[in-house]
């Protein structure tokens, strides 16, 4: 009988190239699984335990920490070791209570940050769709495949703090001149700074925003540009 399932794994040589791994080391890694966060952008969570984070030295050992539900992935125990980990995403180690938060840092695009108990329940998430749902409420769907029925009024290009694992807004930072925002992609991805301006986009050019940063500013697409504060960054980002 065929196998209708997809595929769990990858050829090392058509990962991603921002991934950490040994390109040459063996011939397949874990194929990220669809629903997250885009392949091109996130790391399965057995090579973050293997590769990046280095707390196994093999697959198998990755596998075997998830199966014994020793990780939680946005407040939540994950037993898959395909769960796509992306922009934001918070990975704490249930026996010992550290968590990492996924951020863009020094060019690359995901790298992790130990982040402080108190910030361990708390993420930013950045508004990607807006619908009307039944009852005349609005869904908001976000960047890392989250979806929120509610009252609150946000548009696209806002970001919003949560509080984990029910996703209950705390605070919408709004996509504004003077807010401070997070370059997510690119060669200065990390690089966090001050929204000087925000030009409407043209037919050959897309939403473009000024950021101002140390000495220097950019001219950036709003889609690789997310707002993290109002005075600063509301979380640990760096």
């Amino acid at each position: 009988m065929a196998n209708k399932g997809g595929d769990t794994r990858l050829k090392r040589q058509m990962a991603p190239r921002f991934w950490n791994i040994h390109r040459k080391h063996s011939q397949f890694v874990p194929k990220i699984k669809p629903g997250r966060h885009s392949s091109m952008n996130a790391y399965p969570l057995g090579v973050i335990l293997r590769d990046v984070l280095k707390v196994s030295n093999t697959m198998h050992e990755a596998q075997k920490i998830v199966a014994g539900k020793k990780i939680k992935v946005d407040g939540n125990i994950c037993t898959e070791i395909n769960t796509a980990i992306g922009l934001m995403d918070v990975i704490e180690f249930v026996p010992s209570g550290k968590a990492f938060r996924f951020v863009p840092k020094n060019s690359q695009v995901l790298a992790p940050i130990d982040i402080p108990e108190e910030e361990k329940s708390l993420k930013v998430i950045k508004v990607r769709s807006k619908v009307m749902s039944r009852g005349k409420k609005l869904q908001y769907g976000f960047h890392d495949g989250k979806t929120i029925v509610t009252d609150e009024q946000l548009s696209i290009g806002d970001s919003c703090l949560v509080k984990l694992p029910d996703l209950k807004i705390i605070k919408n930072i709004k996509f504004d001149k003077g807010c401070y925002a997070l370059v997510t992609r690119g060669e200065n991805a990390g690089i966090i700074g001050r929204i000087y301006d925000i030009r409407d986009g043209v037919f050959s050019l897309p939403k473009r925003t000024i950021l101002s940063s140390a000495d220097r500013s950019v001219e950036l697409p709003m889609e690789i540009v997310m707002t993290v504060g109002s005075e600063g960054p509301i979380i640990r980002v760096n």
